[in-house]
C-alpha cells in the first residue's frame, strides 16, 4: 500500500528547494520546469509531445480526480518527465475512467511531487523564468540530485523531436480522397490528425528525418508541419527542407514548432522565451478579422520581431493580446500559414479550427488551379 509520509524533494536550478509527498513512480526525474494554467485536461498535457523533456507543474488544485482513459491520449505515452502538483487524487470517480492517475504513472515510470503551494511556484517561475529541475523520491539527499541537476543541459540549443518522432512512415484516412497531405512528424498530436482525417483528408506521417523525395513520393495536395518539443533553430535539417517546400507553390500549414521551422525557413529567427505559454485560455487576436480567439498554447520559443522587420515576404496574421507576441504568420503570394498556438485544441475551445478548413480551401484552390497540366 501506498504510504502518505513518503517524502519527494523538488529542487530548482537556482538551488530553491521544496520538500513534498510522492507519487507514482519511486524515482527521480530531471528537465525543464514550465506550468500550465488549463483546469482540465491533465491526461491529453501529459501524453502531448511537445512536453518531452519538461518538468509539468500543473495549476489547477486537483490532478487525477477523473482518473485515465484510453480516449483521451495524444501519444501513445506519457512525455512529460514528471508531475508536480498540490492535490494528487489517488481516487477517481468517472464512468469512463479505466483506472487511477497513481497506477497510470507507475505504469509510464513518471515521478510526482504533490502537497506543494503550486500557486507559488508558479508565481516564482514566472519571475526567476524557465530553468531545469529534478524531483527525488527514492533518494533525498539533496547534494547528490544538485549533482545530477547540474549535469542536465538547457532547453536552449536542445533537439528533442527525434525522440518523439514517428520511426515509420503511416497513413490514415480515406485513400480515395482528392486531399493528400504529407504530415512531418515533429511530435504530431493525434487531435491534429483527427482534425484532418474529418475533413476527408487523406494522410500520410513521415519521420523529420524523411528525405523531400520521400515527402513528394506521396503526391501530397498540402504539406503540414506539425508540433513538437525542443529548440527550433538547431534543426538543420527541419528547416533546410522546409525552405525547398516553401519554394515550391504545394499549401502548406504549420502549428507550434512547425509554425517556428516555418519562420526559420523563411528567414526569420527565434528566441527562448522567459517563461512560455502554456494553458487553455490563452486570447489571441485574428489580425485580418479584428475577431479575439481563446486558444490552447504550449510552447517556449516563439518568433523574434526584430528579424521581421525587413523581410516583405512574410506578414503578421495573429498576435498574443496578453504580450503581442506573435501568434500567426503567412508569406506573400503563397497558400503558406502557421500558428504558434493549436488549434486543434485538446484540451481546449475550439475557436481556431477554422485554420483546418482554411488549409482544405487551400489544397482545393491549388488543385483546380493544376487540374489539367501534366
Amino acid at each position: 500500500m501506498f504510504n502518505v509520509e513518503d517524502r519527494a524533494v523538488l529542487i530548482l536550478q537556482d538551488g530553491t528547494t521544496l520538500f513534498g509527498k510522492s507519487a507514482g513512480y519511486i524515482g527521480s526525474s530531471v528537465g525543464e520546469i514550465c506550468f500550465n494554467t488549463g483546469m482540465t485536461g491533465y491526461q491529453e498535457i501529459f501524453t502531448d509531445p511537445s512536453y518531452y523533456g519538461q518538468i509539468m507543474v500543473m495549476t489547477n488544485a486537483h490532478i487525477g480526480n477523473y482518473g485515465y482513459s484510453d480516449v483521451e491520449i495524444e501519444s501513445n505515452s506519457i512525455k512529460i518527465s514528471a508531475l508536480v502538483c498540490k492535490d494528487f487524487n489517488f481516487h477517481n470517480s468517472r464512468y469512463r475512467s479505466i483506472g487511477d492517475l497513481q497506477e497510470y504513472f507507475k505504469k509510464e515510470k513518471i515521478v510526482c511531487i504533490y502537497d506543494i503551494d503550486t500557486r507559488a511556484l508558479v508565481s516564482y517561475i514566472r519571475d526567476k523564468g524557465a530553468m531545469n529541475a529534478i524531483i527525488g523520491s527514492n533518494n533525498l539527499d539533496i547534494q547528490t540530485l544538485k549533482s545530477k541537476l547540474n549535469k542536465v543541459p538547457s532547453m536552449e540549443g536542445l533537439e528533442l523531436s527525434s525522440f518523439v518522432s514517428t520511426k515509420q512512415a503511416y497513413t490514415l484516412g480515406d485513400e480515395t480522397s482528392s486531399y493528400r497531405v504529407s504530415v512531418i512528424d515533429f511530435g504530431v498530436k493525434k487531435s491534429i490528425l483527427t482534425c484532418l482525417e474529418k475533413r476527408g483528408v487523406f494522410i500520410k506521417v513521415f519521420p523529420l528525418s524523411s528525405s523531400l523525395n520521400d515527402i513528394y513520393d506521396f503526391q501530397p495536395t498540402g504539406i503540414f508541419l506539425s508540433n513538437g518539443p525542443g529548440d527550433p533553430s538547431v534543426m538543420s535539417h527541419s528547416i533546410s527542407v522546409v525552405e525547398t517546400i516553401l519554394k515550391s507553390d504545394i499549401p502548406v500549414f504549420g502549428i507550434c514548432l512547425g509554425h517556428q521551422l516555418m519562420a526559420l525557413a523563411g528567414g526569420l529567427k527565434t528566441f527562448k522565451m522567459h517563461t512560455g505559454h502554456r494553458g487553455i485560455n490563452h486570447p489571441i487576436i485574428n489580425l485580418r478579422t479584428q475577431k479575439c480567439e481563446v486558444t490552447s498554447q504550449n510552447h517556449g520559443f516563439s518568433i523574434d520581431e526584430n528579424s521581421l522587420l525587413e523581410n516583405k515576404h512574410i506578414k503578421i496574421t495573429h498576435r498574443n493580446l496578453n504580450d503581442n507576441s506573435i501568434e500567426g504568420i503567412e508569406f506573400v503570394n503563397k497558400k503558406c500559414f502557421s500558428v504558434q498556438y493549436h488549434p486543434e485544441s485538446s484540451p481546449g475551445p475550439h475557436d481556431s479550427r477554422y485554420l483546418f478548413d482554411q488549409f482544405v480551401k487551400n489544397m482545393n484552390d491549388y488543385i483546380n488551379s493544376n487540374s489539367g497540366k501534366n
